[in-house]
């Protein structure tokens, strides 16, 4: 989100010179032109993503099934070896694919709430009363319906838990394999993921200032490894 640029022109239409120079009238409606834009670009990116999970989605299913039909017990040529081998590429895969799709439920949530902070520093800077029509507006565009995103990463969860379910005594092994991939990657998809919903927890955290317009607080699961990054949010709020 272009908020810079949006704070910037909240600050010059609040002042007396440019009241002056180009009206009011006319100041609101460049600033709700900026951001119409700005809707208008993260709704073309958030649907271009959200296509692009579904079928990626059903790609994966039918890996899974082609997989277990081919090398799985049961199969046309059985293999424990190709089969182990094959599934550990899929669950590899459907975690990558999990952690990306974490980061556009954020991308939606990030973006409301720069609308909402430039809405309400737009009224509070010159009286105007852009705030609540504009977010009605905003809770109808495609960027902030979320739901078939977040239906299909619990999906991807529940997937993981069914056909690639961890043998307690790999669990530890599992976990320190994952902090020694991230210690050494630094900037991978999981890491990202986690600064993600670190991120979300932070923007929908309940505060003096929570009101109708603020996203519902967010409980992240009570995961070790997720605990174990002291990570700061990767997006500054202004």
């Amino acid at each position: 989100m272009s908020y810079k640029e949006l704070k910037k022109l909240v600050r010059l239409i609040s002042s007396a010179e440019s009241c002056v120079e180009y009206g009011k009238a006319d100041a609101e409606a460049e600033f709700v032109h900026l951001l119409n834009n700005e809707i208008d670009k993260f709704n073309v990116f958030f649907m271009e993503q959200e296509e692009d999970f579904i079928i990626r989605h059903k790609e994966s299913q039918q890996r899974i099934k082609r997989v277990i039909e081919t090398w799985g017990p049961n199969g046309t040529k059985p293999s424990e070896a190709e089969y182990k081998d094959e599934m550990a590429k899929i669950r590899k895969d459907i975690v990558n694919f999990h952690g990306e799709m974490v980061l556009l439920v954020n991308y939606s949530n990030i973006n409301y709430t720069g609308l909402a902070k430039i809405l309400k520093k737009y009224d509070k800077r010159t009286g105007g009363l852009l705030r609540l029509p504009f977010i009605q507006k905003v809770l109808q565009q495609p960027f902030f319906i979320t739901d078939l995103v977040s239906k299909l990463v619990k999906e991807c969860e529940n997937t993981i838990d069914e056909v690639f379910p961890v043998e307690q005594e790999d669990e530890e092994e599992i976990v320190k394999e994952q902090r020694e991939a991230i210690t050494v990657a630094g900037k991978g998809i999981f890491r990202n993921t986690v600064a993600a919903l670190l991120s979300m927890q932070e923007i929908r955290r309940g505060s003096s200032t929570y009101g109708r317009f603020s996203l519902p607080p967010m409980d992240l699961p009570d995961s070790d490894l997720i605990h174990s990054f002291q990570l700061n949010s990767p997006i500054p709020i202004v």
